[in-house]
């Protein structure tokens, strides 16, 4: 018994030394990841693939889409006195935010946190509905005689949507027909009725007329479902998710030497095949041919919530209607989006090409707050690991004012945590006048201090989910281009858990890692 006993106990003490070592080295991934962004596959953003929205009729006045409406007889802009809550007027002489609207498929006028705005929301090519700054859509006072234009409604109904006629011989030129057959008119600055007949010519002496101004908006996925309608919508969805993103796509990858996909989805592929509208169905069927392409061709998967429900920063990469940032605001909210999350996994967690799921992309400060996202990472974390022991668990540090070590107590408690940051020489004014030199020095210097910030050997894997070789600088050459995308690869090759380029396919040439893999800009 004494040698059974004495290998007894070296077993025992084995175990024990490959459960002390795994407890060490559990959140070391087996390999780093060198990834892509498949951007505007499942999740569309317009400006990734301008086409798919070419067929929409009057695609200019799509959800979200600011315009101006001047008077051309009293020469003000239509407004909501007060920000809403009242009686509409044309009193403004400046087009501020008070007197913009977005179109979201009905007339709306309403604030932000940055601006006083009016949007639209767009029923079908011609009808909208108007929203005002503390949410109220505009319509006709049903307290009155019926003519008067008010912004009570909180919920908007027959009775605030209008149509919008524009002049055939001058499209910025248009009438506003209200939900009683007539069309809005300017009689005072302070009167505004719907009782036109909207017959008279389109000069200037006609109070029924409106010089429009379109700043545009969002063009993202509920722009261009909604712009398509049921009918077509699911044509032309379906069709671009069968030739975007094509298994061939996956061969050239793993050939190129990447080894994983960052694959955004938004939050209605759970109630595939039958989304809410204006969604359509067909984006979980493509995302099943990603895991198999993935496992036939050695890819990884990272699968990332890329539009939660209610928008989590108001971009239209986040599906937002308006521009509204209203997620999180209420816990049934996280709810659903936990359950989007609980979905994926389940469905995938078996798959051996996932690797990792991240649990929403680009939360914007402070519109979600620390507390609501630190409450929902826990809930994500906890279905994740209900699936999966292995599936690393992606959390995004938020955009605008935030500490970006700020999730670290939270992370560093979880098995398998990864923070994710994103890098661009983009979007702030601080790029606008650097030199070639100058950003790839602000690549070695700052953004490699920052990446240092996120990256400590007791903490979260950190990992550089966006990046591209696109900057401000003008006239700069091929040879630039490549030492700008080598001093990022090297920089953001000491992530521990790797980086991804975004995206694989633009008709913006750097912006497609496809185009600058096979045109010499890259080499990896």
């Amino acid at each position: 018994m004494a040698p059974y006993s004495k290998t007894k106990q070296c077993l025992c003490l084995c175990i024990f030394l490959c459960c002390i070592s795994f407890a060490f080295t559990r959140d070391i991934p087996n390999i780093q990841i060198r990834a892509v962004n498949l951007g505007g596959w499942l999740v569309t953003e317009g400006w990734i693939k301008p086409p798919l929205f070419d067929g929409i009729p009057n695609k200019d006045f799509l959800d979200g889409t600011e315009l101006q409406l001047n008077s051309v007889t009293v020469g003000k802009y239509l407004c909501a006195e007060s920000g809403g809550g009242t009686i509409i007027v044309a009193n403004r002489t400046s087009a501020s935010g008070w007197e913009t609207f977005r179109v979201i498929t009905q007339l709306l006028a309403r604030y932000d946190s940055v601006r006083k705005i009016i949007l639209l929301w767009r029923i079908n090519e011609t009808s909208f509905q108007l929203r005002v700054f503390n949410k109220q859509f505009i319509g006709l006072d049903a307290t009155g005689n019926g003519i008067g234009l008010v912004a009570v409604a909180e919920t908007p109904g027959g009775s605030e949507t209008f149509e919008i006629v524009r002049n055939s011989g001058n499209s910025s030129r248009i009438r506003i027909k209200a939900p009683n057959g007539f069309f809005l008119q300017v009689k005072t600055e302070e009167l505004v009725t719907a009782d036109s007949k909207g017959d008279g010519n389109w000069g200037n002496d006609d109070p029924s007329v409106f010089v429009m101004t379109n700043r545009g908006g969002p063009n993202g996925e509920f722009q261009v479902t909604n712009g398509y309608g049921p009918i077509k919508a699911p044509q032309i969805m379906k069709e671009h998710w069968s030739t975007f993103i094509v298994e061939n796509d996956f061969n050239f990858i793993s050939s190129n030497g990447l080894n994983a996909v960052r694959i955004p989805v938004g939050w209605w592929i759970a109630s595939d095949p039958t989304p809410p509208l204006p969604y359509v169905g067909g984006s979980l069927q493509a995302l099943d041919n990603a895991f198999l392409w993935a496992q036939k061709y050695g890819v990884k998967v990272i699968i990332d919530l890329h539009a939660a429900p209610g928008s989590q920063n108001g971009f239209e990469h986040s599906s937002t209607r308006d521009g509204s940032q209203e997620w999180g605001l209420s816990d049934q909210n996280i709810q659903q989006t936990v359950a989007v999350i609980d979905f994926l996994t389940a469905r995938y967690a078996n798959s051996p090409s996932l690797y990792a799921v991240e649990l929403i992309n680009e939360p914007l400060s402070p519109g979600v707050t620390l507390e609501i996202i630190t409450k929902y990472y826990s809930a994500g974390y906890n279905v994740v690991r209900k699936h999966s022991t292995s599936a690393f668990v992606i959390m995004s540090n938020r955009l605008g004012p935030a500490n970006p070590t700020e999730l670290f107590p939270l992370a560093s408690g979880f098995t398998g945590s990864v923070i994710d940051v994103h890098y661009y020489n983009l979007f702030s004014d601080i790029f606008n006048s650097m030199s070639v030199q100058q950003n790839i020095d602000f690549v070695y210097t700052n953004r490699s201090a920052q990446l240092s910030q996120v990256t400590t050997s007791n903490g979260p894997l950190t990992f550089v989910g966006e990046w591209v070789a696109e900057w401000q600088v003008t006239g700069a050459g091929k040879l630039d281009y490549q030492n700008f995308a080598k001093a990022q690869l090297e920089v953001y090759g000491r992530a521990s858990f790797g980086w991804a380029y975004w995206t694989l396919k633009n008709v913006n040439n750097y912006w497609s890692l496809e185009w600058m893999i096979n045109n010499g800009y890259i080499t990896l």
